[in-house]
């Protein structure tokens, strides 16, 4: 069975569903190891075998402890599930197991389709987190925000739940409704929340034109159809303008990340030639390096790529490709930090597992892992937003990947191309701008700050680095 790479940030389930959009795992291997190598065999003193066996033994005793003696009747099945589940989420953040309904749950959703709110979240001392939500959706409508923390659903405290059940409450059929207390950093009272659960059609790219001549794609997650869609959003926008766009601008702000070979080829799209990304795995041979296949969509039109704190995995791929061969400016602030692969493994009737199996790096051969990606114009969204406000970053999640193997350097090659506008650009908006309205592009300080830098930059089409 063929197995599928993925670029998942941590622990984020879509609600509605128990996996975030970390696509099918029933696609092409990238080349991992899938069977990690025997345990009598794992290097280490002449006695490994014996002591494997002796805590063996030390996790049986428990697992018929807990079955003759615990309160209650327990099942066999979730005892076990439980303990995989354990082995596997004390690794690393992203690491966990997927029982088979979980799994199937998983599958559903790389197909753009689930039932839910629409939110992307993780779990964060007993409460649930929100990431990010998704756009269009109840979430989003009802006015939930990046780094909210939900404390209780239908009355009930999140407090004692796991993200799973969490989960599992917060799905249901459309059409049904559902409240949620929610606490926000900076506001005093609990904010009250009722919303309707309805199906979640996820569409991962929206396009619009700006001016008249500037190309702006979002791109909300990395599924199976991110790089067809972008490519229609692009050529679509291209006819509108009349053939005469002077530039792009490529939105990947609260993008959680998905499937690495659709970052690979997202970055594709924009870069000529060069390397796009590489994969170093716990055995040097499993190792893999991807190269750009030649054909800029954008004939070298200038691209400014947006980044926050919520662009994590695939988008910092895409992001740090970009970056690292000078073909586009990055502005926003800093991403998540996430520079670890996860590979699904399917179980044979028992569901699939998700396990950490390499880190990636940049062109330049710079891990981001707990770093994130600097942009080059530092722009907030808003006065008030300090560099730990929204979502968690890979570096304060516990168990995180430590940062190694990559260029002694950390940051980005040094670059000499940028408009003498950046110097002018404030990292702040001015006092008493309006709060960001999603239906008004207009109170988007990124963006129209992106949209300064890219008008900046040059126009004559040429080919990419």
């Amino acid at each position: 069975m063929k197995l599928r790479t993925s670029l998942l940030l941590g622990a984020a389930f879509a609600v509605g569903l128990a996996a975030g959009p970390v696509g099918s795992a029933l696609q092409r291997q990238v080349g991992f190891n899938l069977i990690p190598p025997a345990l009598a065999q794992d290097a280490g003193a002449a006695n490994s075998r014996a002591e494997t066996y002796r805590l063996l033994t030390l996790f049986g005793d428990v697992f018929e402890r807990v079955r003759a003696e615990y309160v209650e009747p327990v099942n066999d099945r979730e005892l076990i599930e439980n303990a995989i589940n354990g082995m596997l989420t004390g690794l690393d953040p992203h690491s966990n197991y997927m029982n088979a309904k979980s799994f199937k749950d998983m599958q559903v959703q790389t197909k753009g389709e689930f039932g839910g709110l629409g939110i992307e979240v993780t779990q964060e001392n007993g409460y649930i987190k929100v990431i990010s939500p998704i756009d269009d959706t109840p979430a989003s409508r009802a006015g939930v925000k990046a780094g909210d923390l939900i404390t209780s659903l239908d009355g009930q405290s999140v407090q004692g739940l796991s993200l799973n059940e969490a989960v599992d409450k917060m799905r249901g059929a459309p059409n049904t409704k559902i409240n949620l207390v929610i606490r926000r950093e900076g506001v005093d009272k609990p904010i009250e929340l009722t919303m309707q659960r309805e199906v979640i059609k996820i569409q991962v790219v929206k396009s619009r034109l700006i001016d008249g001549d500037i190309a702006y794609i979002r791109v909300t997650s990395f599924s199976e159809q991110t790089d067809a869609s972008l490519r229609k959003a692009f050529q679509q926008l291209k006819a509108e303008s009349g053939d005469k766009l002077r530039g792009v601008v490529l939105d990947l702000r609260n993008n959680p990340g998905g499937l690495l070979d659709q970052a690979v080829a997202v970055s594709d799209d924009f870069i000529n030639t060069g390397e796009i990304v590489s994969t170093r795995a716990r055995h040097t041979e499993d190792g893999q390096r991807w190269n750009a296949k030649g054909g800029d969509i954008t004939n070298g039109l200038p691209v400014v790529v947006l980044i926050n704190g919520g662009s994590a995995s695939a988008s910092e791929i895409v992001a740090g490709a970009l970056q690292d061969h000078q073909r586009a400016i990055l502005v926003g602030t800093r991403s998540f930090g996430k520079g670890s692969v996860q590979t699904v493994m399917p179980l044979p009737g028992n569901g699939a597992m998700r396990l950490t199996t390499a880190r990636y790096y940049t062109p330049s051969g710079r891990s981001i892992q707990n770093l994130g990606i600097t942009p080059d114009v530092e722009v907030r969204s808003s006065r008030t937003e300090t560099p730990t406000f929204g979502p968690t970053r890979e570096a304060d999640l516990k168990g995180s990947l430590k940062n190694t193997g990559g260029t002694p350097q950390n940051s980005a090659p040094p670059r000499n191309d940028l408009p003498p506008v950046v110097k002018d650009i404030p990292k702040l908006p001015p006092e008493g701008a309006a709060a960001y309205d999603p239906t008004k592009p207009e109170t988007d300080y990124q963006l129209q700050e992106a949209l300064i830098v890219l008008k900046a930059m040059p126009t004559t089409r040429r080919a990419s680095r």
